[in-house]
């Protein structure tokens, strides 16, 4: 594999499962990147429609993808069985979902600023979106992030979504260490927490490099707006955080000696104080400096620690 500089292999990783009505603009897309040193890998989850005709023809066109049977587990577990399959290998991972629309200098961009860091750290890149309705229209950005990425934040919140990662070869290694089974709430967020956790880079980019589509059968959305903040108070409210930080928590478990030193005591006491009494809770979350990228977002998280919902 090539160590570093432009020009290394991607290996593209696309999920899908009934997918056919949006699956062929995002192929064509892939097809027509810039950067052509790529190829493709497919995990598909039992679909019903024609999802797999169109990969095969596709195929037959391009000479790719490969496709294989997913774990029909959900679509995180089927992510996280593409990134560790050993089999696949590659000097960069770029994540795809099966509706989108890449900008056609993604691979591009994104491999031109991880090659300027050393393979052996891990390195995460990821970037903004363009919102796009079910006509291709235009419908506003993904929410701008201005605070800088790092631990103290994946540790309550994901900042990006996997649709635009691109990571390394260390921060591959990372991943398949905590292993396919590993059982976070959401394959991306679960990549941020373990690169950032683990001494390696994150990358967020401001500048959009897809269009991101919104739709009826969107698992995830793009979770921005007044109705979409007040619907996120109501799971905080509800214990739902509370269940997702325990997941997290012992999805990480299994690399906690990977964690640096300091972001070990962070992990810890995440896991310590979010259990504690009341001012043991507040007292913890001063302490470890945890924090989310918005006003808003910090005054929730410090009534997750007031109504023990951390």
């Amino acid at each position: 594999m090539v160590e570093s500089g432009l020009g290394g292999q991607v290996a593209i990783l696309i999920c899908t499962y009934n997918g056919a009505h949006y699956l062929q603009k995002q192929l064509d897309s892939i097809e027509n990147q810039k950067y052509k040193n790529w190829y493709l890998y497919v995990s598909d989850d039992d679909s019903k429609d024609s999802t797999l005709d169109i990969l095969c023809n596709f195929k037959v066109k391009t000479g790719q993808p490969r496709i294989s049977q997913g774990p029909k587990d959900g679509f995180c577990r089927n992510f996280l069985s593409l990134i560790c399959d050993s089999s696949i290998k590659a000097d960069y991972y770029a994540l795809s979902d099966q509706d989108d629309i890449w900008h056609e200098d993604k691979l591009s961009h994104a491999v031109k600023v991880l090659s300027g860091i050393s393979c052996k750290t891990p390195a995460l890149y990821c970037s903004r979106t363009r919102l796009v309705d079910e006509k291709d229209n235009e419908t506003g950005l993904s929410p701008l992030f201005k605070h800088a990425p790092g631990f103290r934040n994946a540790l309550v919140q994901n900042i990006a979504g996997g649709n635009t990662m691109v990571f390394n070869h260390a921060a591959r290694k990372l991943i398949m260490k905590a292993g396919s089974n590993a059982n976070p709430v959401v394959h991306d967020w679960f990549l941020y927490m373990v690169v950032s956790g683990c001494g390696g880079v994150v990358i967020y980019d401001p500048v959009p490099s897809l269009c991101y589509r919104q739709h009826a059968a969107n698992l995830i959305g793009a979770n921005d707006g007044f109705i979409a903040r007040l619907r996120r108070f109501g799971l905080m409210l509800s214990g739902m955080h509370r269940r997702w930080n325990t997941r997290n928590i012992e999805a990480l478990s299994g690399l906690r000696e990977k964690l640096t030193p300091e972001n070990r005591y962070i992990y810890d006491e995440f896991a310590r104080f979010r259990n504690a009494s009341f001012w043991n809770r507040l007292a913890g979350l001063y302490c470890t400096r945890l924090y989310r990228q918005t006003f808003a977002g910090n005054i929730a998280l410090w009534l997750a620690a007031l109504f023990k919902r951390l």
